[in-house]
C-alpha cells in the first residue's frame, strides 16, 4: 500500500459520506461556488438511503406527535421535488381503510391528550380525526399539483376488491413515489458537473486540525492520500457517531438512535395502480404500494439496532410481522413463500430521549464544532423527503464560515434527466419508441423512469438490440452497464441490480454473477461524470 500527499488545492468543505444528505449538500454547495470533495466508503446509496419505502411524503403519522413544522416541510417540498426530478417521482394516491378498531401508538402525544379528555375511547382513533389530519395534511403545505382527499366507499370498487369485505369505508389521499437511491445518484452527478470531487468506494480513516484546516487521511483502494480542507461535514448516517468518536475524536455530547425499518416484496397483489396505508391495533401503519411494475413492497417495522457494523436484515420475525398485518387487510392471505425479496436499512435518528423507535423524532439536526479550530458540521437524522431543505439549511451553517456565499439555488432546478414537464412521462415513452422501434413497452418504460431525457443518449445511435452489446437479462445491456459505470459511479453488479435499477428482481444468480464479472473486466473504466 502506498501514501500520497495530495498537492491539489485546499478544499472549502470535506463531505463524509454518500448519501442523499451528503450527495445533496455537495450538490447545493457546490452551485454556490464552494470547492467540495466528498468521500463514500463503499457505493453511493449503499446504506440507509437505498433503504427507504420510497416515498416523498409529510409523515402523515408525525401529526400524532405534534411535528407540525416537519410535515410542513416536508407536504411543501412534495411538490417542489416532484417537479425538479419527475422521471423518478411521480404522485401516488393512498388509500387509508377505516374500521372502529384502529388505534393509537401508546406514546403520542395527541393519543394522551384524547385518553385524558375522552376516556371512554380507550386509545381508538376516531373517523373524525384522521379526517382532521387528512384535512392539516391538504392544507399545510399549500398543495398546487397534487388532488386533494376524498372519502371512498369500498364495496364494487377497484379498491375495495382485494382487500377484507369489513372494509366498508376509506379515506384516499396523496404523496408522492421516489426512486430513492437514483435520487442520490443524480445529485451526485450534478454536484460533479458543477465543480465536486465525488469518491466512491473511499474510506476516511481519520481527520484532524491542523494549521487551522482539516487534514483527512483516506484509504482509496491501495493508496493512501491525505487531503485539506477548511470545514468538514459529518454525514455519515448511521456511523455519524462513529466519525464523531472514533475519526475525528471530539467531545461531543450529541447522539444517534439507530433504528431499523424492514421491508417485504412479494408479487403483485391487486391490479390497481394505488397504494394502502393499513393502520393495526397495535397503533402501528404499514404501506402496501405498486412496486416495479409486477410486484408489491410491504413496509415498515421500527426495530433498535444495535451498531452500524452490523449489516441490517430483514428478520423472520420482522417478516411475519408485515406478512400478519397484512393479512389483517388482505382477502388473499400472503406467506413467506409469497417474499421474494426483502431489504432492510438504518434510519440514523436524533437522539431525543423518545421512548420508542416510533417515537422518536424524525427531524434533522445540525450541530457545529469549532472549538477546536477548523469547523466540523455534524447531520443527524432527516428524511428523504426534506434533503434538499437540510442542505440548505446545512449550507445556512457553513456560509457563517464563508462570507459572501451565494443564497438558496435548488428549488425548482432538475436534477439530470428532469427537465421535461412534471406529466410528461407518457409523452416521453411514446417518442422514445418511435425512435427506438426494438424497444418493449416495459424496457421503454424503464429507460424512461431511470434516465428522463437522458434515455435516448444512453441508447445512442442504436438501431437493433444487438447494437447496445451483451445482453445480460432482463433488458439490461453492455451499453447501458458502460453508461452506469462512466457516469454513475457504478463499480460492481450489486450497485447496478440493486442500487442504480431494482433489475435484481428480475435476474438470476448465475446472470447477476456473469454481469459482474464483465464489470470487473473493465476495472479500467474512467469516470466521466459532468462531461
Amino acid at each position: 500500500m502506498s501514501s500520497l500527499v495530495t498537492e491539489n488545492q485546499v478544499k472549502d468543505l470535506f463531505i463524509i459520506g454518500g448519501g442523499i444528505n451528503g450527495c445533496g449538500i455537495a450538490r447545493d454547495a457546490a452551485g454556490r461556488g464552494l470547492s467540495v470533495s466528498l468521500a463514500e466508503m463503499n457505493d453511493l446509496a449503499s446504506a440507509t438511503s437505498s433503504a427507504s419505502t420510497k416515498l416523498f411524503h409529510g409523515g402523515l403519522r408525525y401529526l400524532e406527535y405534534w411535528e407540525v413544522r416537519l410535515v410542513r416541510e416536508a407536504l411543501i417540498e412534495r411538490e417542489t421535488l416532484l417537479c425538479a426530478m419527475p422521471h423518478i417521482s411521480w404522485p401516488m394516491r393512498f388509500v387509508l381503510p377505516y374500521h372502529k378498531d384502529m388505534r393509537f401508538e401508546g406514546d403520542t402525544p395527541t393519543s394522551k391528550l384524547l385518553g385524558f379528555v375522552m376516556p371512554w375511547m380507550k386509545g381508538r382513533r376516531p373517523a373524525w380525526l384522521i379526517r382532521l389530519g387528512l384535512f392539516m395534511y391538504d392544507h399545510l403545505g399549500g398543495r398546487k399539483v397534487l388532488p386533494g382527499t376524498v372519502t371512498l366507499s369500498l364495496p364494487g370498487t377497484p379498491e375495495g376488491a382485494p382487500i377484507d369485505d369489513r372494509f366498508t369505508r376509506a379515506f384516499e389521499y396523496s404523496d408522492c413515489w421516489i426512486e430513492d437511491s437514483r435520487l442520490v445518484i443524480l445529485n451526485a452527478r450534478d454536484a460533479e458537473a458543477r465543480g465536486a470531487e465525488i469518491m466512491v468506494r473511499t474510506k476516511v480513516l481519520s481527520a484532524a486540525r491542523a494549521d487551522g484546516l482539516w487534514e483527512i487521511t483516506l484509504q482509496r483502494g491501495d493508496q493512501i492520500e491525505t487531503h485539506r480542507a477548511k470545514m468538514l461535514v459529518n454525514a455519515a448516517g448511521p456511523w455519524v457517531g462513529d466519525v464523531i468518536q472514533q475519526k475525528v475524536r471530539i467531545n461531543s455530547t450529541e447522539g444517534v438512535r439507530l433504528v431499523r425499518g424492514s421491508h417485504i416484496v412479494t408479487k403483485r397483489l391487486y391490479d390497481h395502480d394505488k397504494c394502502y396505508f393499513f393502520q393495526g391495533t397495535d397503533g402501528r401503519i404499514i404501506f402496501a404500494i405498486p412496486y416495479e411494475q409486477d410486484f408489491t413492497l410491504i413496509g415498515t417495522t421500527d426495530a433498535e439496532h444495535e451498531s452500524p457494523d452490523k449489516a441490517p436484515v430483514c428478520t423472520d420475525k420482522e417478516r411475519d410481522y408485515l406478512i400478519g398485518f397484512a393479512n389483517k387487510y388482505f382477502k388473499q392471505d400472503i406467506t413467506a413463500a409469497d417474499v421474494v425479496w426483502t431489504y432492510s436499512g438504518v434510519r440514523p435518528l436524533y437522539d431525543d430521549g423518545a421512548s420508542s423507535a416510533t417515537a422518536a423524532t424524525r427531524d434533522y439536526t445540525l450541530k457545529v464544532d469549532a472549538t477546536g479550530g477548523a469547523p466540523i458540521l455534524n447531520i443527524f437524522g432527516g428524511k428523504i423527503t426534506t434533503y434538499r431543505r437540510l442542505a440548505e439549511s446545512a449550507l445556512d451553517k457553513v456560509a457563517v464560515y464563508f462570507p459572501g456565499l451565494s443564497g438558496k439555488w435548488t428549488a425548482g432546478v432538475a436534477l439530470p434527466g428532469g427537465d421535461f414537464p412534471q406529466d410528461g412521462v407518457p409523452d416521453l415513452i411514446a417518442a422514445l419508441r418511435k425512435d427506438y422501434p426494438f424497444l418493449t413497452a416495459f424496457w421503454a418504460r424503464r429507460l424512461i423512469r431511470a434516465y428522463g431525457t437522458e434515455a435516448a443518449v444512453v441508447l445512442g445511435d442504436a438501431k437493433t438490440p444487438t447494437d447496445l452489446g451483451r445482453d445480460f437479462g432482463a433488458t439490461l445491456t453492455a451499453r447501458e452497464v458502460d453508461w452506469l459505470m462512466t457516469r454513475e459511479y457504478a463499480r460492481r453488479a450489486e450497485d447496478v441490480v440493486w442500487r442504480r435499477n431494482k433489475l435484481g428482481l428480475r435476474l438470476d444468480a448465475g446472470q447477476i454473477a456473469a454481469l459482474d464479472a464483465w464489470m470487473q473486466s473493465k476495472d479500467d473504466v474512467v469516470i466521466k461524470v459532468g462531461e
